[in-house]
């Protein structure tokens, strides 16, 4: 995508792209299908579809996020929301949580690439990392995109919001059913959904939500469970 029509795509979702970042996005695309070739890292390889469903999707959050914050991108995969985010907010400080270090390799030689500084690799899974002292309610955000239901994320990501922080979870358009199914994780779990935004992104097909969830008091010290049980048998 050239820039002018990144610049106008971007201008939709209220972000000023400069040529500094749109730049980064170039060398982001490159190198993400660069591994896409060794690695399955993303089903999306077409340019426009690159910018409009993985790097301006994810940059829909950015507006919930404030300068200076710390986020934890639970589940990020190939950086998806928390790099496209830093990209356009660089104070932010990310830390990238992901079970596979393949795709945590990926990440550190693309943010080397980037020149991005603020950044943190965890190898390893949700549930094991959010009860440790140095993760354990640390961050004034944590996000996922297209990870699992809600009601197993919210016992992802929850514990490891700090009081008066906030969960971003990003879904596809449809979430009626989830949100009804996650309300009583949400409460035990220690948080009270703030607000739901729908929207279609720039293609004018893709539905979208967010689901911004205040973390009101503390989450109780019985979770996470184990890895493996919040997808097995989500709070219900």
């Amino acid at each position: 995508m050239e820039y002018l029509k990144a610049k106008d795509e971007f201008k939709k979702i209220n972000i000023d792209l400069s040529e500094e970042q749109y730049n980064k996005f170039r060398i982001y695309q490159d190198t993400l299908l660069e591994w896409n070739k060794k690695m399955n890292l993303t089903s999306i390889t077409q340019d426009e579809e690159v910018w409009i469903k993985h790097f301006i999707d994810s940059c829909t959050i950015a507006k919930f996020i404030n300068i200076g914050e710390s986020i934890i991108d639970v589940g990020t995969g190939a950086g998806f929301p928390s790099i496209p985010v830093k990209i356009t907010n660089d104070s932010t400080k990310v830390t990238l949580l992901d079970s596979l270090n393949k795709r945590i390799n990926f990440l550190k030689e693309l943010c080397e690439k980037l020149a991005l500084n603020g950044l943190n690799f965890v190898h390893g899974r949700a549930e094991d990392f959010a009860i440790k002292n140095e993760h354990r309610e640390k961050y004034d955000v944590a996000c996922a995109r297209a990870v699992a239901n809600l009601s197993t994320l919210v016992e992802y990501c929850l514990p490891f919001v700090k009081v008066g922080g906030r969960f971003i979870c990003m879904k596809s358009g449809k979430v009626d059913k989830e949100l009804e199914d996650a309300k009583k994780a949400i409460e035990i779990l220690g948080g009270k959904i703030n607000s739901i935004e729908k929207f279609t992104l720039p293609d004018g097909e893709s539905e979208r939500s967010i689901i911004l969830v205040e973390k009101i008091k503390k989450t109780p010290n019985a979770y996470p469970r184990k890895a493996g049980i919040p997808s097995k048998n989500p709070i219900m």
